[in-house]
């Protein structure tokens, strides 16, 4: 792996953690007695069910953003009031968007997970006009044919996640002529993730050796794990999401069964749930705990003495997203959703905690920004249950542009409505 070196890049970043973000709201009046009313933001993501674990790293990430921002001073002055809420699920997500934007006034809408809730959360932010930062939903279609003006995501889309993981997975020599068994989520997010990651394994001369779709509630993968024993495929490829993930990972190590494991679409939480030992194979990340940013481990730390463990990347989008409202409203001196939207649109550039600072793309709203390839470390070299993995350095490389790795108009069109 010469070209995507297991030690992660050390490339400088010259702002001490975190301090971009915060720099205008440092520079923000204390809170003073008689001040307006603090500026409410609507956090969403799942609490419960198969993407629970996620969620519960979103809403504690959230939650610490906020600490910070009042404890620099706040928005323009005024106190952040966070209110979160269980989505739960498309239906429910919708009524609760509804309520955070019409009874309870918050200035914009940030969460999410499940690409289905993702949607209904869009259209009721566009109905209302208030701008809405997706933060863990990652199909394609959100930022194409489904795509909203007052939608912006800082999660990556699938082809993204695609499309680094196959980075790492063509130097280990795992796709070109390989057979692969796929299995895939049976739900909005894993029904776009395969038909990206087809994509990819066409292009690169891979075979589909069998499939199935995964029900979300299922627990037990033994039908599915002799189908691969009698498959025989080169490689073993996850298109699972949340608790499905720890599952099948913990299951596949039961069995014993001796093919590649990798995936295309990937949580670190997921990896420290199937327990030590248990985690196998090659998948993608938008950002994990070692990232050596002075400003992610500024985020590291805080968050592993609030909280008693390290954030995983769902935490990282959630916390990040709420730094970006903070400042770009600071910035504005307004929390109006039209004039933030046209100030991400913009260019506007941001520290995200990594190497090299982040920016929307205007026409999709998708955040262009490094990723990550993870490998599972063999069982002798772990030497505690979260760093249980080595890393490739950036993705996209020095030198290549942050949006390599994402659609083109041409493969992904998005159109706002005028």
């Amino acid at each position: 792996m010469s070209q995507f070196g297991d030690s992660i890049s050390r490339r400088a970043v010259l702002r001490a953690g975190g301090a971009t973000l915060l720099a205008p709201a440092l520079a923000a009046p204390a809170f003073a007695q008689g001040q307006a009313e603090a500026i409410r933001i609507g956090h969403l993501t799942p609490r419960t069910g198969f993407l629970g674990p996620l969620g519960e790293f979103a809403q504690q990430a959230a939650q610490l953003a906020v600490e910070e921002i009042n404890a620099a001073g706040g928005i323009n002055g005024r106190k952040v009031e966070l209110l979160s809420e269980d989505s739960v699920n498309p239906q429910t997500a919708s009524a609760k968007a509804e309520r955070m934007i019409q009874r309870d006034k918050v200035a914009c809408l940030v969460g999410e997970i499940n690409s289905a809730s993702a949607l209904a959360i869009s259209q009721v932010a566009t109905r209302e006009k208030i701008l809405f930062i997706n933060t863990g939903a990652n199909s394609d279609a959100l930022r194409g044919a489904d795509c909203k003006r007052y939608m912006f995501h800082v999660e990556a889309q699938n082809t993204m996640m695609v499309r680094a993981a196959g980075r790492a997975l063509l130097d280990k020599g795992l796709i070109k002529g390989k057979k692969v068994y796929a299995l895939t989520a049976d739900y909005a997010f894993g029904h776009d993730l395969l038909k990206q990651a087809k994509k990819f394994l066409a292009v690169n001369d891979a075979t589909i050796a069998g499939e199935d779709l995964i029900p979300t509630e299922l627990t037990d993968f033994s039908p599915f794990l002799l189908k691969i024993r009698q498959a025989r495929p080169d490689v073993v490829i996850c298109n699972l999401a949340g608790a499905q993930i720890t599952n099948f990972l913990k299951q596949y190590s039961e069995f014993g069964l001796p093919y590649p494991v990798a995936g295309f679409g990937f949580d670190t939480a997921l990896a420290w749930g199937a327990g030590q030992g248990n985690f196998l194979g090659t998948w993608p990340v938008i950002w994990h705990h070692r990232v050596e940013a002075p400003s992610a481990q500024t985020f590291v730390a805080a968050f592993k003495a609030k909280y008693k463990r390290p954030p995983e990347n769902q935490a990282w989008g959630d916390y990040t997203a709420m730094k970006i409202v903070a400042q770009s409203m600071n910035t504005l001196k307004s929390t109006d959703s039209t004039k933030i939207v046209e100030h991400l649109e913009s260019g506007a550039k941001f520290d995200i905690h990594k190497a090299r600072e982040g920016y929307f793309r205007p026409w999709d709203h998708e955040l262009m920004q490094e990723m990550y390839a993870i490998t599972a470390l063999p069982a002798d070299q772990i030497k505690n249950q979260y760093d249980i993995f080595t890393s490739t350095g950036p993705l996209p490389g020095p030198g290549e542009s942050l949006e390599i790795l994402a659609t083109t108009k041409d493969e992904n069109a998005c159109t706002f409505p005028a």
